[in-house]
């Protein structure tokens, strides 16, 4: 198989799998859901920032742009649950492993809000 057919596989792979929670997100579906968690910010400040990794398959279309990620933190300061809100679908998977391994200082309760990851070719 080619080069080319595997990038185009792997692109509609990645379209399969995350396209509909981005098309969720884009259609307004979640508008208040998303804009409520929007104006929300996380509190507590972050102790440890993940970088994500930019996708090869990213770089070589030469995609660049921002993934919202929607984070809940613990009380212990880890991030419970993460969902994407916003951004390319090539680039969202690896936004979404980077705000997993965040770490944020500890609270009495769990607090949510958005981390913007931006993504430019290198």
């Amino acid at each position: 198989m080619s080069r080319r057919w595997a990038a185009v596989i792997a692109i509609l792979t990645v379209v399969v799998i995350l396209g509909p929670r981005y098309a969720e997100t884009q259609n307004g579906q979640n508008a208040q859901n998303q804009q409520s968690a929007q104006s929300e910010d996380i509190v507590r400040r972050a102790k440890n920032r993940v970088q994500p990794e930019y996708p090869d398959l990213a770089r070589k279309m030469n995609i660049s742009g921002t993934v919202k990620v929607e984070v809940t933190v613990a009380p212990n300061g880890t991030v419970k649950e993460a969902r994407i809100v916003g951004g390319h679908p090539v680039l969202a998977s690896a936004a979404l492993e980077a705000a997993k391994k965040w770490r944020f200082e500890p609270a009495s309760g769990e607090s949510t809000g958005i981390i913007d990851f931006k993504f430019e070719p290198r």
